[in-house]
């Protein structure tokens, strides 16, 4: 088994690179998985795609094509396989085909599941290479997370605490006000993250498929959208690595950008579990799973459709021990790693959505609070810079007179962005350019805050949710 484990030896490149790269398997035992299981995908990739030559075929299962051609020979004598022709020169270039026979025989393997695909791995090198490259060796400097928080205005105590709790790589459990950025925070966290790492297309436990890759959550290193691929967390000066040791690695993992993953309001509990479809008899990770290595972010915490205590009770174990346990629908149990960066978001209670016990397995509470007047005016300044409208300290004065001294409402860190909005609104049905005077400001707070009457001589004003 050692030898499954060797990394390539890349004499230039360093060791964190070298402890990372799963390496291609050199034999049919080295995948892992059994040769039948092979044979299956083997023959339901032909009765699905049709021919395809060697190196088609190879490229599809993500194996190298000699370790095919081991099975490819034995299904030729035994009239599953045939051979139609050939595109160039060597076996590598022989276009095979399925033969009635090997389509009676690739229907069998139908029933059992219909995945089509990279050849998965066992379960135990998942295991192996999630350790290799485990989140909790990141680590990420104060002026990472000074970069990281650039665009966003926090107080120097929040600040202070954010930086431990990121390193740690545990469990953060953000609340206070709604408004103040908690969500922004978690996706400030999450793209600091950086790095890349190996996650496989597939794993294989007890003969069944589990789906692990999601290019909706497992984006490309060097994808534009989302900036460079190698953040601080590994260093940079990377990806030229990288791409020298790409041909090398095990094509069945797939080279991704730490995965970030965000459930909201929507999440439940059985998308916690595996999820069976009955149809292609084919498994798909949970959210947890596919955030392996990267950061989860629970969002809006407490207002899911389950009861939160349901929901916390569920990550009790996983926070613990670091392993979380999933079942089959054949009711077998098995454990996997639990490795990513939790990250709760609320503006409820904290008491009243959690108990003692739960509070103490997480590792780290921050307190979101609203900004004081310095850094709601930084904010300001920096709203309005941004949407293009002068900025003019005498529109944190009129908030301050009028809503926030008298308490009627309390000053949010979301605020300037939808005030300056609404001016701008405001302006361009009126006519006229946007710019914070008396007059625009006082159009924008009547259609953006709004009165509650509690008693007849009662009446308060509050903020419509940011």
């Amino acid at each position: 088994m050692s030898t499954v484990l060797a990394a390539p030896q890349l004499d230039d490149a360093p060791d964190s690179v070298r402890s990372s790269v799963p390496p291609a398997p050199r034999t049919l035992a080295e995948t892992g998985i059994s040769q039948e299981a092979i044979v299956d995908l083997l023959l339901k990739t032909l009765y699905v795609q049709g021919a395809r030559t060697g190196q088609q075929l190879s490229d599809f299962i993500a194996l190298p094509f000699d370790l095919l051609d081991e099975l490819l020979l034995p299904l030729q004598q035994r009239r599953f396989v045939e051979v139609r022709g050939t595109a160039g020169t060597g076996r590598v270039a022989y276009v095979f085909d399925i033969t009635g026979a090997g389509r009676e025989r690739a229907r069998e393997a139908m029933e059992l599941n219909q995945y089509v695909g990279p050849a998965p791995v066992p379960l135990w090198q998942y295991r192996t290479w999630l350790d290799a490259q485990t989140i909790r060796d990141l680590h990420v400097t104060r002026g990472a997370i000074v970069d990281g928080f650039r665009d966003m205005v926090i107080s120097h105590e929040v600040f202070e605490e954010l930086g431990p709790a990121i390193n740690s790589a545990k469990s953060i459990f953000l609340f206070g006000d709604p408004g103040n950025g908690k969500t922004m925070i978690a996706e400030c966290i999450a793209r600091m993250i950086g790095g890349s790492m190996y996650v496989p297309h597939a794993i294989e436990m007890d003969g069944q498929v589990i789906l692990v890759y999601d290019p909706v959550y497992h984006r490309h290193p060097e994808d534009p959208a989302d900036g460079p691929a190698d953040g601080p967390a590994d260093g940079g000066g990377m990806s030229s690595i990288w791409r020298r040791v790409e041909v090398e690695h095990d094509r069945r993992f797939v080279r991704v950008r730490r995965p970030v993953v965000v459930a909201g309001g929507e999440l439940t509990l059985d998308q916690l579990d595996l999820r069976y479809d009955p149809a292609t008899k084919v498994y798909q990770a949970p959210f947890q799973m596919k955030a392996n290595g990267g950061v989860l972010i629970i969002d809006d915490f407490g207002r899911q459709r389950v009861p939160p205590r349901d929901l916390l009770n569920r990550w009790i174990v996983p926070l613990e021990k670091r392993t979380d346990y999933l079942a089959l629908h054949t009711g077998s149990k098995f454990p996997v790693p639990f490795d990513c960066l939790l990250v709760f978001a609320t503006n409820l209670d904290p008491m009243q959505l959690v108990d003692e016990a739960f509070l103490r397995r997480i590792h780290y509470k921050i307190n979101v609070n609203s900004p004081g007047r310095d850094d709601f005016t930084e904010i300001f300044r920096r709203v309005c810079a941004a949407m293009g409208v002068p900025f003019d300290p005498a529109a944190v004065e009129f908030l301050y007179r009028h809503y926030y001294h008298s308490g009627r409402v309390a000053p949010r860190a979301c605020h300037p962005r939808d005030i300056v909005d609404h001016v701008r609104d405001v302006a361009r049905y009126r006519g006229v350019p946007a710019s914070l005077t008396d007059e625009l400001m006082d159009a924008a707070c009547r259609s953006y805050f709004i009165e509650l009457s509690d008693a007849p001589d009662t009446v308060r004003t509050q903020a419509v949710p940011c």
